[in-house]
């Protein structure tokens, strides 16, 4: 202990003097994520080596074992018995995750009321370490770690991560590791999407053909669910967890202070299992465990055998699984078969319900009565408000946050967990060679700008939001490499979604901390995304000025540009102000620092037609999910991404019929209008049936049919020969989704992006 004194008053005398021994090494500071309450950084620094002493009590033994084992398998340092780390049980602390971390010269006191609140400290404190401590490849004797005290806690108490293993399924090692990625992040939930129409992944031991029929499909789509016409991998794949391996992951994640919550899908998603007991489907014919994605007629029927069964399975699952709640899924189930179904209809009738959506509730409400006999409370994503909540349910929001303020607004708790904020299956680049993904665009940064409080609850319901997750769709990701790429950095993002103050959240700051935070991630092992040298650019218009400015996220870099299609490079023009634009307009720009290139080239194209920069209105508001660049991105000469819907030249309508008028601000000949709609069916979206269209004082005087297209973007092109100061365009919506289609029964998306005037 004395050595111990000595060595840190020199170490600290010499960073006085700034002549600090090279063989101490120095942690960085402002790196921790998720950024924590309060920081204050003190003078001097704790050193770590082989003199420093651990203590703790039972109260702590899970964040006590994890510091040790961190810092000792990590490292050549070996801990003694003493107390310059010591664990402090204060019922001071308001919060049951909160704590207090305090580095002093000749201490560290890590202070909290629970013992994961103490782990939450304890995962501060390793971020404060060399990331090499990640894989045992930190080789020095001693460590400086800066004094500072910090006072932390959650904003949220429900703070989670999901993985679907139904469409593809991981090793339990990578379980492992994914609950490991959580824990560090201070999330304390992981959502574990067990069963699907494309397999069924726990083992059921009174029902064997679970894992004999159910686990397996014949073969798996290749490409696309978009490409025509599908193509099969011919392959057999599949497999399922054993309840020995699951007790193993839940036992593993309790080590971690994380809670595994198990999703058993009903009454849809349940091909697989009808698949394997076909008596448990609404027609008793035999069907196959699914060989490609999206929504299927095969629902559980709601017959009192199968009850029994979903009883029986979930009495295993109860006996494994010690989380409060137990997620029954309840989205996306076809009610076709249920309405041509004699024991449906029966149902219906015996228990006075109105019709199938009645007849869900009853499906929901009677599962969950069973799971509250067991002591479990259910959630459960926000079609189970169809035909009425369940008493005690739990709303996961995944189809905006309509589900959520419904629920809140009735006193039943939500988790929110919109697509256009928490889809982690949605790319996350424009960048063309970014992997095939389901759709959808979703940056690092919409992730970060998430607020899980929806604008429409009060004071008295804002209660009712426990927190939010990110999800994990694996239809487009066969290896665990493609998971982490999807997941991280955006979990990172949501890490402090959930968990920081909204004061304390600045998106610049996160990715500095980001920048640092990968070399943790890659001594890790963990495939992450690196767009965080990538460049946004904008379309700015003042009076007759149009220009286009570029911006990176990450300091102390500059951007070089070209204007002749060439690439970017070290001699290329530095970016200073906004380019001007008076003509159509190739601009290529990369992110370099003072020796070389980063990241990958930005390309935009600005088709510099008669709309750019002229005005724009709309009789309706974009969804505020999709909302682009707004009105005025669809005149901003920029065309949207031919996948990434949710860009930021794309405009969202849910179920709306819209009105746009264009002011030219003068007389102009106008010879054509071009736009183009998204038609991407598997995710909700449909092109309008037709376009109306009309010029200066006529106003709508004319229409056009769009012809039906199963391709992802339908091109409308509207010949004109005018000359006109004013474009009056109507579109109305598709309508309602028809049964047999992804989302039948919702009302349907319009996308539009780019109106082109020439």
């Amino acid at each position: 202990m004395y050595i111990k004194k000595i060595v840190a008053l020199s170490v600290f005398i010499s960073f006085l003097f700034s002549c600090k021994s090279e063989e101490h090494r120095t942690t960085k500071i402002s790196q921790i994520i998720p950024t924590p309450s309060t920081q204050t950084i003190n003078p001097g620094y704790f050193v770590l080596n082989n003199d420093v002493g651990i203590t703790y009590d039972d109260n702590f033994k899970t964040s006590g074992d994890f510091l040790q084992n961190f810092i000792e398998t990590g490292s050549s340092i070996t801990l003694e018995n003493n107390d310059d780390i010591t664990f402090v049980l204060d019922n001071s602390i308001e919060h049951n995750e909160g704590y207090v971390l305090d580095i002093k010269p000749y201490e560290i006191r890590i202070r909290a009321k629970t013992d994961r609140g103490a782990f939450y400290a304890v995962q501060t404190l390793r971020q404060l370490l060399p990331p090499e401590f990640e894989n045992n490849t930190f080789s020095e004797e001693t460590v400086s770690i800066q004094c500072m005290t910090i006072t932390d806690a959650p904003q949220f108490s429900y703070r989670g991560m999901h993985l679907d293993v139904g469409r593809h399924m991981f090793s339990v090692d990578f379980i492992k590791k994914y609950i490991d990625a959580l824990a560090m992040l201070k999330m304390n939930t992981f959502h574990w999407h067990l069963t699907e129409d494309q397999g069924w992944r726990i083992e059921i031991k009174k029902y064997p053909k679970l894992q004999e029929v159910a686990a397996f499909r014949d073969e798996t789509l290749i490409g696309h669910y978009s490409d025509q016409p599908h193509q099969f991998d011919g392959k057999r794949y599949g497999g399922f967890y054993t309840q020995a391996e699951i007790k193993d992951i839940i036992a593993y994640a309790q080590s971690r202070q994380v809670t595994v919550i198990p999703e058993i899908e009903l009454p849809g998603h349940a091909q697989a299992a009808i698949a394997a007991y076909p008596n448990l489907g609404c027609t008793g014919e035999q069907v196959d465990v699914a060989t490609k994605w999206g929504v299927f007629e095969h629902i559980y029927c709601s017959k009192d055998e199968t009850f029994e069964f979903l009883e029986d399975v979930l009495d295993e699952v109860v006996a494994l699984f010690p989380s409060e709640y137990i997620h029954i899924g309840g989205d996306e189930a076809p009610k076709t078969q249920w309405k041509s179904c004699n024991k449906c209809q029966e149902r219906i009738q015996s228990e006075g319900l109105k019709d199938e959506h009645e007849l869900q509730n009853y499906f929901i409400t009677r599962i969950e009565a069973y799971l509250n006999s067991k002591g479990k409370q259910i959630i459960g994503w926000d079609e189970i408000l169809e035909g009425g909540l369940a008493p005690n349910a739990t709303v996961m929001s995944w189809r905006g946050i309509k589900g959520a303020v419904e629920a809140a607004k009735q006193k039943h708790n939500v988790v929110m967990t919109p697509t256009s904020h928490c889809y982690f299956d949605y790319y996350q680049s424009t960048n063309p060679d970014e992997p095939t993904a389901i759709g959808g665009f979703l940056p690092l940064e919409k992730v970060y700008s998430f607020n899980p409080i929806p604008e429409e609850l009060n004071e008295d319901e804002v209660q009712y939001v426990l927190g939010a997750q990110g999800n994990i769709w694996t239809e487009y990701m066969p290896t665990s490499d493609q998971v982490e790429y999807m997941a991280f950095p955006r979990m990172l993002a949501m890490s402090e979604v959930v968990w920081s103050k909204d004061e304390n959240k600045n998106y610049i700051d996160f990715t500095k901390r980001v920048e640092l935070f990968n070399q943790r991630l890659d001594m890790l092992d963990i495939n992450y995304a690196n767009h965080l040298y990538e460049i946004s650019g904008e379309l700015i218009s003042e009076g007759d000025t149009t220009a286009y400015a570029l911006v990176t996220t990450t300091d102390n870099k500059t951007i070089r540009y070209t204007l002749d299609n060439s690439e970017p490079n070290v001699s290329s023009e530095v970016y200073k102000t906004p380019i001007p634009i008076t003509e159509s307009q190739t601009i290529k720009a990369a992110v370099f620092n003072s020796e070389k290139r980063l990241g990958s080239t930005f390309s935009e194209t600005i088709n510099y037609h008669k709309a750019v920069g002229k005005t724009i209105t709309i009789n309706k508001i974009p969804h505020k999910s999709y909302s682009g660049s707004g009105p005025e991105g669809l005149i901003n000469g920029i065309s949207g991404s031919d996948s990434r819907y949710g860009d930021k030249e794309w405009l969202g309508f849910w179920g709306e019929d819209i009105a746009i008028t264009i002011d030219l601000g003068e007389d102009t000949d106008v010879k054509s209008i071009k736009t183009r709609f998204h038609n991407g069916k598997g995710q909700w979206i449909y092109a309008p049936k037709e376009i109306e269209f009309g010029f200066s004082a006529h106003g709508i005087d004319s229409k056009a049919d769009i012809p039906t297209s199963e391709k992802n973007i339908v091109d409308v092109i509207i010949k004109a020969n005018v000359n006109t100061r004013y474009i009056y365009i109507k579109l109305s919506n598709y309508g309602i989704i028809p049964d047999g289609n992804q989302g039948a029964g919702n009302k349907a998306w319009t996308f539009i992006d780019e109106i082109i005037v020439n």
